[in-house]
């Protein structure tokens, strides 16, 4: 779209009233949804965002300004409006790089498949949800894709592009029995295109919600108390996610605004606890090539064997506390600056089975699937709903529960953990923070903690 001298002209607006970093963020994204209930389509359709980003930084202060109109005159008018929040020595742009190449592996790309073939394989999933059983009052399937594509480029000499395509597949089943109302849910994502649908059993899936949400319709209510808990693998990382992975944000930890600020080197999780952040694993949902800062992702080594091993950075947090960019630079669109954002955080196998952990529990919950819930990242106090649970007794998985909440605090949690099996595997979501909603995976395998403070409402339904 710009020539690198026209982009570095730009550049050099932004540095001539004193700024010493000036941004320019430039994004075009494609964004489609197909929505079907009960087999049939209810809702389908997509279209293209187009915007300019820009930032200057003098030290750690920042300006931002956004634009849908990407024009040369656009980008030169915000340059200009946003300089004047500094009054100081001009600077100078250092010259643009060389891209380098982004990686782009999609075997099918989402406008190769119409959308008529897209609904039928959603419609074929509904019904097989609904099949399950006649209580199921609502089957539903939606496809949810995107593929954005960005430029970076910043005085610092970066000038880079990406191009990242998101596929999502969200299967969902409500069940009701008179006043008995129960749903269930699976959200696979990938970094990928429509071949989604061969990497990933589907099908499958679609059966499980069904058994599950008939699982967990009849299911008595949760005893609140203290006792162990085994969170399966997958989602169940979202504990991690949540309560420890943001606070080992720079966003967070460069304020003191964190439990694990100033503890690099020291014990902070128990020593079976091994975790990293992966920006750059093939196929994962929160995969990019590069950030949204330009920079290379990385695989960073959060928590080495208990010990705090590094935080998650980028450029501006990183300034305030002279650690270095980690890749870790992430915004949801040009509509908001970088900061410091997750991309797949995980923790890594163990040597066990992990039916050999529920064996060795005399008595506690197996959380197999957990949803939703609420952190404070500044302390790490959390707590989560167990979508999906079954009591353990004498080492064997009985009577399935619901209702069941985990209550905790992420540096007190991480430090009980006392076994973790060797099937890491992960889920997909959405994280919100500061610069906006964006693709992350969480991951673990089996891990068992040896208390917790489960809730729950009590009594038989």
């Amino acid at each position: 779209m710009f020539s690198k001298k026209e982009l570095e002209t730009l550049l050099g607006l932004g540095l001539e009233t004193g700024a010493d970093f000036s941004e320019i963020f430039l994004e075009d994204t494609y964004s489609g949804r197909i929505t079907v209930n009960n087999g049939d389509v209810i809702s389908a359709g997509g279209g293209n965002t187009y915007g300019v980003g820009v930032r200057l930084l003098k030290g750690i202060d920042e300006v931002y300004g956004y634009s849908n109109d990407t024009s040369y005159r656009s980008i030169e008018k915000l340059m200009t409006t946003l300089r004047g929040s500094f009054n100081d020595k001009p600077n100078k742009v250092k010259p643009l790089g060389e891209k380098l190449p982004y990686v782009n592996q999609i075997k099918i790309p989402l406008n190769s498949v119409t959308p008529t073939e897209k609904s039928k394989k959603l419609i074929e999933l509904s019904h097989i949800i609904k099949d399950h059983d006649d209580k199921i009052i609502q089957a539903g399937a939606t496809l949810v894709e995107w593929e954005q594509k960005v430029l970076i480029a910043n005085s610092n000499g970066i000038y880079q592009d990406d191009v990242r395509t998101y596929t999502r597949v969200v299967l969902s089943a409500v069940a009701q029995d008179g006043e008995l109302m129960q749903d269930a849910y699976e959200a696979p994502g990938r970094n990928m295109g429509f071949e989604i649908f061969d990497e990933i059993d589907l099908k499958a899936l679609a059966k499980d919600v069904g058994h599950s949400v008939m699982t967990y319709l009849y299911a008595d209510n949760m005893e609140p108390q203290e006792m162990p808990v085994v969170i399966h693998n997958g989602f169940g990382g979202v504990i991690f996610h949540e309560a420890v992975g943001h606070p080992l944000e720079t966003s967070a930890v460069s304020k003191g605004l964190s439990p694990f600020a100033g503890k690099l080197g020291q014990k902070v999780a128990s020593e079976v606890v091994t975790a990293y952040d992966d920006g750059d694993e093939e196929g994962q949902w929160g995969r990019t090539t590069f950030d949204d800062e330009g920079n290379k992702t990385r695989k960073n080594l959060l928590i080495e064997k208990g010990i705090l091993k590094g935080y998650l950075s980028d450029y501006r947090s990183g300034k305030r506390m002279n650690y270095e960019s980690t890749g870790s630079g992430r915004r949801q669109s040009y509509k908001f600056p970088p900061t410091a954002r997750m991309n797949t955080t995980y923790i890594e196998n163990g040597t066990e089975d992990y039916e050999d952990i529920i064996k060795d529990t005399k008595y506690g919950l197996f959380a197999k699937k957990l949803g939703g819930g609420t952190v404070n990242p500044a302390t790490g106090e959390y707590n989560f709903a167990v979508m999906e649970g079954f009591m353990i007794e004498n080492g064997k998985l009985t009577k399935p529960v619901r209702g069941a909440m985990l209550i905790g605090h992420g540096a007190e949690t991480i430090q009980l953990i006392d076994r973790v099996a060797n099937n890491k595997t992960y889920g997909q979501g959405m994280c919100g923070a500061a610069s906006g909603s964006i693709p992350t995976d969480v991951g673990q395998p089996t891990i068992r903690v040896s208390k917790m403070l489960v809730g729950g409402q009590g009594g038989n339904n």
